[in-house]
């Protein structure tokens, strides 16, 4: 359990660190990162129920991209809630929300191989080295 939260975690860290480096209009400051982390995080568990419930109440045909519209609500709420996160033009949502589902799943596919892959075969396209790996 603890190690799903944690790939969880940081799937979702990973999925918000590309989206910072490689969208322009998207801002993140170092400080607001690891509670934007864990706002995102909790907020998606807490809202996945209602949106997957409500979409398939009212939407059904919605059921595929369940994911992709809670990942996009959730980004709207923290950046409403959030000084040190801005996203700017509908373009950087939907990348955003699109990297963000795209790390969420190669993380929860493989746990331990996906995540270094998802951030490091990206970074050496915005030129920015790192000197940290997540593993």
């Amino acid at each position: 359990m603890i190690y799903s939260l944690l790939a969880y975690l940081l799937a979702n860290a990973a999925g918000l660190l590309l989206a910072t480096l490689l969208l322009p209009g998207v801002r993140l400051d170092v400080l607001s990162f690891v509670f934007a982390v864990a706002l995102f995080s909790g907020i998606q568990t807490l809202l996945g129920p209602l949106v997957t419930k409500t979409a398939i109440q009212y939407i059904p045909q919605i059921r595929g991209g369940i994911a992709l519209v809670t990942i996009f609500v959730v980004l709207f709420i923290v950046d409403i809630l959030m000084d040190g996160f801005h996203m700017g033009g509908l373009s950087n949502w939907l990348a955003a929300t699109l990297l963000v589902l795209l790390c969420r799943e190669l993380g929860f596919r493989s746990r331990v191989l996906a995540l270094p892959l998802c951030l490091f075969v990206a970074l050496p396209l915005t030129g920015m080295q790192v000197g940290w790996i997540w593993v």
